[in-house]
Protein backbone atom coordinates (compact mmCIF):
# COMPACT_ATOMS: atom_id res chain seq x y z
CA UNK A 1 0.00 0.00 0.00
CA UNK A 2 1.21 3.65 -0.50
CA UNK A 3 0.73 6.29 1.65
CA UNK A 4 3.42 9.33 3.75
CA UNK A 5 3.53 6.76 6.23
CA UNK A 6 3.96 4.26 4.89
CA UNK A 7 7.10 5.83 3.01
CA UNK A 8 7.82 7.95 6.44
CA UNK A 9 8.88 4.59 8.53
CA UNK A 10 9.42 2.37 5.03
CA UNK A 11 6.63 -0.16 6.01
CA UNK A 12 4.08 -1.91 3.36
CA UNK A 13 0.64 -1.52 5.59
CA UNK A 14 0.05 1.72 7.18
CA UNK A 15 -1.41 -0.35 9.93
CA UNK A 16 -0.13 0.56 13.38
CA UNK A 17 -0.95 -1.65 16.08
CA UNK A 18 -0.50 -0.93 20.11
CA UNK A 19 0.18 -3.63 22.73
CA UNK A 20 1.56 -4.42 26.13
CA UNK A 21 2.53 -7.73 24.71
CA UNK A 22 5.99 -7.97 23.17
CA UNK A 23 4.52 -10.86 20.54
CA UNK A 24 2.31 -8.89 19.31
CA UNK A 25 4.30 -6.27 18.43
CA UNK A 26 6.81 -8.14 16.82
CA UNK A 27 4.66 -9.76 14.21
CA UNK A 28 2.77 -7.03 13.24
CA UNK A 29 5.95 -5.06 12.25
CA UNK A 30 7.24 -8.57 10.86
CA UNK A 31 3.94 -8.86 8.85
CA UNK A 32 4.49 -5.14 7.54
CA UNK A 33 2.24 -3.04 9.78
CA UNK A 34 4.14 -0.80 12.45
CA UNK A 35 3.73 -2.53 15.87
CA UNK A 36 4.08 -0.23 19.18
CA UNK A 37 5.33 -1.64 22.71
CA UNK A 38 2.50 0.12 25.72
CA UNK A 39 5.82 0.56 28.03
CA UNK A 40 3.15 2.13 31.18
CA UNK A 41 2.86 -1.09 33.52
CA UNK A 42 6.71 -1.72 33.09
CA UNK A 43 9.71 -0.73 35.45
CA UNK A 44 12.64 0.64 33.73
CA UNK A 45 14.46 -2.23 34.31
CA UNK A 46 11.45 -4.58 32.81
CA UNK A 47 11.44 -2.08 29.25
CA UNK A 48 14.86 -2.82 28.71
CA UNK A 49 13.97 -6.67 28.56
CA UNK A 50 10.95 -6.24 26.21
CA UNK A 51 12.84 -3.61 24.11
CA UNK A 52 15.86 -6.16 23.74
CA UNK A 53 13.54 -9.24 22.71
CA UNK A 54 12.00 -7.27 20.13
CA UNK A 55 15.19 -6.36 18.68
CA UNK A 56 16.38 -9.61 18.44
CA UNK A 57 12.80 -10.88 17.28
CA UNK A 58 11.65 -8.47 15.17
CA UNK A 59 13.82 -9.01 12.21
CA UNK A 60 15.16 -5.21 11.65
CA UNK A 61 11.39 -4.28 10.70
CA UNK A 62 10.74 -0.75 12.48
CA UNK A 63 8.76 -0.46 16.13
CA UNK A 64 8.14 2.32 18.21
CA UNK A 65 7.22 2.44 21.90
CA UNK A 66 4.42 4.55 23.82
CA UNK A 67 4.22 6.29 27.12
CA UNK A 68 2.27 8.18 29.18
CA UNK A 69 3.36 11.79 30.30
CA UNK A 70 0.34 13.45 31.01
CA UNK A 71 -0.25 17.19 30.98
CA UNK A 72 -1.91 17.61 34.37
CA UNK A 73 -2.16 15.48 37.40
CA UNK A 74 -1.98 15.84 41.19
CA UNK A 75 1.43 17.17 42.37
CA UNK A 76 2.66 17.93 38.27
CA UNK A 77 5.66 20.03 38.48
CA UNK A 78 5.53 20.75 42.31
CA UNK A 79 7.14 17.04 43.78
CA UNK A 80 10.23 15.89 44.42
CA UNK A 81 10.81 12.34 42.40
CA UNK A 82 12.71 11.02 44.63
CA UNK A 83 9.95 11.22 47.15
CA UNK A 84 6.80 12.05 45.11
CA UNK A 85 5.58 8.20 45.63
CA UNK A 86 5.25 8.98 49.08
CA UNK A 87 4.06 12.00 48.77
CA UNK A 88 1.30 11.14 46.42
CA UNK A 89 0.24 8.39 48.85
CA UNK A 90 -0.50 10.46 51.57
CA UNK A 91 -2.83 12.50 49.20
CA UNK A 92 -4.92 9.62 48.94
CA UNK A 93 -8.24 9.70 51.51
CA UNK A 94 -8.59 7.09 54.17
CA UNK A 95 -12.55 6.86 52.78
CA UNK A 96 -11.20 5.79 49.46
CA UNK A 97 -8.99 2.68 50.88
CA UNK A 98 -11.75 1.41 53.65
CA UNK A 99 -13.99 1.88 50.11
CA UNK A 100 -11.31 -0.46 48.48
CA UNK A 101 -11.49 -2.75 51.16
CA UNK A 102 -15.38 -3.20 51.21
CA UNK A 103 -15.52 -3.94 47.29
CA UNK A 104 -12.30 -6.83 47.80
CA UNK A 105 -14.37 -7.88 50.83
CA UNK A 106 -17.63 -8.51 48.97
CA UNK A 107 -16.06 -10.39 46.36
CA UNK A 108 -13.89 -12.07 48.90
CA UNK A 109 -10.55 -11.31 46.91
CA UNK A 110 -7.52 -12.55 48.73
CA UNK A 111 -4.93 -11.02 50.24
CA UNK A 112 -1.59 -10.87 48.41
CA UNK A 113 1.66 -12.11 49.88
CA UNK A 114 3.80 -9.10 51.31
CA UNK A 115 6.66 -9.48 48.71
CA UNK A 116 3.87 -9.53 45.99
CA UNK A 117 2.55 -5.86 46.66
CA UNK A 118 2.89 -3.09 44.49
CA UNK A 119 5.94 -0.85 45.39
CA UNK A 120 6.03 1.22 42.16
CA UNK A 121 3.80 4.35 40.46
CA UNK A 122 5.19 3.21 37.20
CA UNK A 123 4.81 5.56 34.11
CA UNK A 124 1.17 8.15 35.22
CA UNK A 125 3.25 11.08 35.95
CA UNK A 126 5.92 13.13 33.63
CA UNK A 127 8.36 12.13 36.41
CA UNK A 128 7.89 8.35 36.53
CA UNK A 129 7.95 8.28 32.29
CA UNK A 130 11.09 10.05 31.47
CA UNK A 131 13.16 6.89 32.82
CA UNK A 132 10.96 4.65 30.27
CA UNK A 133 11.69 7.69 27.20
CA UNK A 134 15.31 7.38 28.27
CA UNK A 135 14.98 3.53 27.70
CA UNK A 136 13.11 3.22 24.74
CA UNK A 137 15.60 5.64 22.92
CA UNK A 138 18.22 3.58 23.66
CA UNK A 139 17.02 1.24 21.49
CA UNK A 140 16.58 1.52 17.52
CA UNK A 141 13.10 2.67 17.55
CA UNK A 142 11.53 4.47 14.94
CA UNK A 143 8.61 6.01 17.16
CA UNK A 144 7.81 7.78 20.23
CA UNK A 145 4.09 8.12 21.24
CA UNK A 146 3.01 9.92 23.75
CA UNK A 147 -1.02 9.94 25.21
CA UNK A 148 -2.56 12.54 27.74
CA UNK A 149 -1.25 15.85 26.51
CA UNK A 150 1.42 17.30 24.48
CA UNK A 151 4.60 15.52 25.53
CA UNK A 152 7.44 17.88 26.42
CA UNK A 153 9.59 19.61 24.30
CA UNK A 154 12.53 18.18 25.30
CA UNK A 155 11.44 14.85 25.13
CA UNK A 156 10.33 16.23 21.62
CA UNK A 157 13.94 17.33 21.03
CA UNK A 158 15.89 14.62 22.32
CA UNK A 159 13.70 12.33 19.99
CA UNK A 160 14.14 14.59 16.70
CA UNK A 161 18.01 14.38 17.55
CA UNK A 162 17.94 10.44 17.79
CA UNK A 163 16.24 10.48 14.21
CA UNK A 164 12.77 8.92 16.25
CA UNK A 165 9.70 10.68 15.08
CA UNK A 166 7.02 11.32 17.64
CA UNK A 167 2.79 10.93 17.59
CA UNK A 168 0.68 11.62 20.22
CA UNK A 169 -2.88 10.49 20.40
CA UNK A 170 -5.65 12.84 21.23
CA UNK A 171 -9.20 13.65 21.20
CA UNK A 172 -10.43 17.23 19.74
CA UNK A 173 -8.83 19.05 17.53
CA UNK A 174 -7.76 21.97 19.58
CA UNK A 175 -5.42 19.22 21.70
CA UNK A 176 -3.86 18.26 17.78
CA UNK A 177 -2.98 21.63 17.15
CA UNK A 178 -1.17 22.33 20.63
CA UNK A 179 0.46 18.82 19.58
CA UNK A 180 1.55 20.15 16.28
CA UNK A 181 3.13 23.43 18.15
CA UNK A 182 4.73 21.21 20.40
CA UNK A 183 6.37 19.79 17.22
CA UNK A 184 4.97 16.23 17.21
CA UNK A 185 5.25 14.30 13.41
CA UNK A 186 2.23 12.22 13.31
CA UNK A 187 -1.54 12.81 15.37
CA UNK A 188 -3.57 10.14 16.58
CA UNK A 189 -6.97 11.24 16.47
CA UNK A 190 -8.70 8.58 18.97
CA UNK A 191 -12.67 8.54 18.73
CA UNK A 192 -14.94 8.08 21.91
CA UNK A 193 -15.16 4.34 20.49
CA UNK A 194 -11.69 3.79 21.27
CA UNK A 195 -10.31 1.36 24.42
CA UNK A 196 -8.68 3.23 27.16
CA UNK A 197 -8.77 6.67 27.81
CA UNK A 198 -11.18 8.76 24.87
CA UNK A 199 -12.60 11.79 24.88
CA UNK A 200 -15.96 12.33 23.81
CA UNK A 201 -15.99 12.80 20.15
CA UNK A 202 -16.44 9.50 17.52
CA UNK A 203 -14.26 8.46 15.40
CA UNK A 204 -16.26 9.36 12.06
CA UNK A 205 -16.36 13.01 13.25
CA UNK A 206 -13.07 13.27 14.83
CA UNK A 207 -10.63 12.28 11.99
CA UNK A 208 -11.84 14.75 9.11
CA UNK A 209 -11.98 17.64 11.54
CA UNK A 210 -8.57 16.87 12.68
CA UNK A 211 -7.26 16.13 9.14
CA UNK A 212 -8.08 19.44 7.55
CA UNK A 213 -7.18 21.25 11.23
CA UNK A 214 -3.22 19.92 11.36
CA UNK A 215 -2.89 19.35 7.58
CA UNK A 216 -0.15 18.45 6.05
CA UNK A 217 1.03 16.76 8.96
CA UNK A 218 -0.25 12.79 8.83
CA UNK A 219 -3.17 11.47 10.66
CA UNK A 220 -3.68 8.09 11.72
CA UNK A 221 -7.70 7.13 12.83
CA UNK A 222 -7.95 5.25 15.64
CA UNK A 223 -10.97 3.77 17.40
CA UNK A 224 -13.94 1.31 16.70
CA UNK A 225 -11.37 0.06 13.74
CA UNK A 226 -10.96 -3.98 13.25
CA UNK A 227 -11.54 -4.66 9.76
CA UNK A 228 -11.10 -4.06 6.24
CA UNK A 229 -14.21 -1.93 5.99
CA UNK A 230 -12.98 0.36 8.98
CA UNK A 231 -10.01 0.72 7.52
CA UNK A 232 -10.82 1.73 4.24
CA UNK A 233 -13.25 4.64 6.23
CA UNK A 234 -10.66 6.28 8.20
CA UNK A 235 -8.61 6.77 4.76
CA UNK A 236 -11.79 7.68 3.22
CA UNK A 237 -11.83 10.75 5.93
CA UNK A 238 -8.72 11.83 5.48
CA UNK A 239 -6.35 9.52 7.52
CA UNK A 240 -2.94 8.59 6.33
CA UNK A 241 -3.08 5.44 8.49
CA UNK A 242 -4.71 3.56 11.51
CA UNK A 243 -4.03 2.90 14.73
CA UNK A 244 -5.50 -0.31 16.90
CA UNK A 245 -5.51 -1.65 19.67
CA UNK A 246 -8.21 -3.35 21.11
CA UNK A 247 -8.15 -6.45 18.57
CA UNK A 248 -4.87 -7.52 18.91
CA UNK A 249 -5.83 -8.64 22.64
CA UNK A 250 -7.74 -11.90 21.66
CA UNK A 251 -4.90 -13.06 19.14
CA UNK A 252 -3.14 -16.24 19.54
CA UNK A 253 -0.10 -14.31 20.75
CA UNK A 254 -1.66 -12.25 23.63
CA UNK A 255 -0.47 -12.94 26.45
CA UNK A 256 -4.05 -12.16 28.28
CA UNK A 257 -5.51 -14.83 30.58
CA UNK A 258 -7.50 -17.56 29.75
CA UNK A 259 -10.46 -16.22 31.62
CA UNK A 260 -9.57 -12.62 30.40
CA UNK A 261 -9.58 -13.80 26.74
CA UNK A 262 -13.25 -15.67 27.20
CA UNK A 263 -14.71 -12.43 28.38
CA UNK A 264 -13.55 -10.22 25.56
CA UNK A 265 -14.66 -13.14 22.89
CA UNK A 266 -17.71 -12.59 24.94
CA UNK A 267 -18.92 -9.49 25.36
CA UNK A 268 -20.85 -7.37 22.94
CA UNK A 269 -20.27 -3.78 21.94
CA UNK A 270 -22.80 -2.21 24.33
CA UNK A 271 -20.15 -4.14 27.53
CA UNK A 272 -17.81 -1.69 27.26
CA UNK A 273 -18.01 1.69 29.70
CA UNK A 274 -16.06 4.85 30.18
CA UNK A 275 -15.23 4.82 33.73
CA UNK A 276 -12.64 6.55 35.91
CA UNK A 277 -11.93 3.62 37.90
CA UNK A 278 -8.49 2.96 36.34
CA UNK A 279 -6.84 6.07 36.41
CA UNK A 280 -9.38 9.00 37.48
CA UNK A 281 -10.02 10.29 33.74
CA UNK A 282 -12.16 8.49 31.56
CA UNK A 283 -11.20 5.30 30.07
CA UNK A 284 -13.22 2.92 27.92
CA UNK A 285 -13.22 -0.79 29.77
CA UNK A 286 -14.96 -3.99 30.02
CA UNK A 287 -18.36 -3.33 32.16
CA UNK A 288 -17.27 -5.27 35.12
CA UNK A 289 -18.28 -5.19 38.89
CA UNK A 290 -14.84 -2.61 39.34
CA UNK A 291 -16.63 -0.34 37.17
CA UNK A 292 -20.01 -0.52 38.62
CA UNK A 293 -18.88 -0.03 41.98
CA UNK A 294 -16.68 3.46 41.41
CA UNK A 295 -19.46 4.39 39.01
CA UNK A 296 -22.28 3.30 41.59
CA UNK A 297 -24.48 5.28 44.43
CA UNK A 298 -21.98 4.01 47.43
CA UNK A 299 -18.51 5.38 45.60
CA UNK A 300 -16.66 7.79 47.40
CA UNK A 301 -15.60 8.97 43.87
CA UNK A 302 -12.83 8.60 41.88
CA UNK A 303 -9.55 10.59 42.62
CA UNK A 304 -7.57 12.77 40.09
CA UNK A 305 -4.62 11.09 38.37
CA UNK A 306 -2.44 9.21 39.41
CA UNK A 307 -4.05 9.25 42.93
CA UNK A 308 -7.14 6.47 41.74
CA UNK A 309 -4.21 4.29 40.11
CA UNK A 310 -1.81 4.31 43.43
CA UNK A 311 -5.17 3.95 45.08
CA UNK A 312 -6.33 0.59 43.14
CA UNK A 313 -3.36 -1.12 42.09
CA UNK A 314 -3.12 -3.62 44.88
CA UNK A 315 -6.71 -4.08 44.42
CA UNK A 316 -5.82 -4.97 40.41
CA UNK A 317 -2.62 -7.08 41.54
CA UNK A 318 -5.39 -9.01 43.86
CA UNK A 319 -7.54 -9.20 41.26
CA UNK A 320 -5.54 -10.61 38.25
CA UNK A 321 -3.68 -12.79 40.23
CA UNK A 322 -6.85 -14.73 41.97
CA UNK A 323 -8.71 -14.13 38.42
CA UNK A 324 -12.11 -13.04 40.46
CA UNK A 325 -14.47 -13.31 37.54
CA UNK A 326 -16.83 -10.55 38.53
CA UNK A 327 -13.94 -8.11 38.56
CA UNK A 328 -11.58 -8.98 35.76
CA UNK A 329 -11.42 -6.33 33.26
CA UNK A 330 -9.30 -4.61 30.75
CA UNK A 331 -9.64 -1.36 28.66
CA UNK A 332 -11.07 -2.12 25.37
CA UNK A 333 -13.05 -0.40 22.61
CA UNK A 334 -16.29 -0.79 21.03
CA UNK A 335 -14.77 -3.14 18.72
CA UNK A 336 -14.80 -6.14 21.39
CA UNK A 337 -18.56 -7.00 19.53
CA UNK A 338 -16.69 -8.20 16.66
CA UNK A 339 -13.96 -10.08 18.31
CA UNK A 340 -14.96 -13.04 18.80
CA UNK A 341 -12.43 -15.37 17.30
CA UNK A 342 -8.87 -16.01 18.36
CA UNK A 343 -6.72 -15.55 15.19
CA UNK A 344 -2.69 -15.05 14.62
CA UNK A 345 -1.37 -11.62 14.69
CA UNK A 346 -0.67 -12.21 10.97
CA UNK A 347 -3.91 -13.78 9.98
CA UNK A 348 -5.97 -10.29 11.26
CA UNK A 349 -3.17 -8.16 9.16
CA UNK A 350 -3.85 -9.92 6.08
CA UNK A 351 -7.79 -10.57 6.55
CA UNK A 352 -8.05 -6.33 7.32
CA UNK A 353 -5.90 -5.75 3.80
CA UNK A 354 -7.64 -8.40 1.37
CA UNK A 355 -10.95 -6.40 2.96
CA UNK A 356 -9.46 -3.55 2.60
CA UNK A 357 -8.62 -4.39 -1.19
CA UNK A 358 -12.18 -5.70 -1.72
CA UNK A 359 -14.10 -2.73 -0.20
CA UNK A 360 -12.26 0.21 -2.28
CA UNK A 361 -12.15 -1.95 -5.66
CA UNK A 362 -15.99 -2.13 -4.90
CA UNK A 363 -16.35 1.76 -4.68
CA UNK A 364 -14.63 2.07 -7.68
CA UNK A 365 -17.38 -0.03 -9.84
CA UNK A 366 -19.92 2.22 -7.65
CA UNK A 367 -18.11 5.26 -9.45
CA UNK A 368 -17.75 3.42 -12.74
Amino acid sequence: MQSRICEMFGIDLPIFAFSHCRDVVAEVSKAGGFGVLGALYFTPQELEVELAWIDSHVGGKPYGVDVVMPASYAGAGNLDPATMQEKLAEMIPQNHRDYIDKVMAKYNVPELPEEEKPRTLLGWTQEGARPQVEIALSHPISLLVNALGPPPADIVDLAHEKGVKVAALVGRTDQAIKQVEQGVDIIVAQGYEAGGHTGEIASMVLTPEIVDAVSPVPVLCAGGIGSGRQMAAAMALGADGVWTGSIWLTTTESDMTPMMIDKLLAARSNETVRSRSLTGKPARQLKTGWTEAWDGPESPGTLPMPLQFMATSEAYHRINKFQIPELVGAPVGQIVGTMNERKPTREVIFNMVDQFAEVTQGLEKMLG
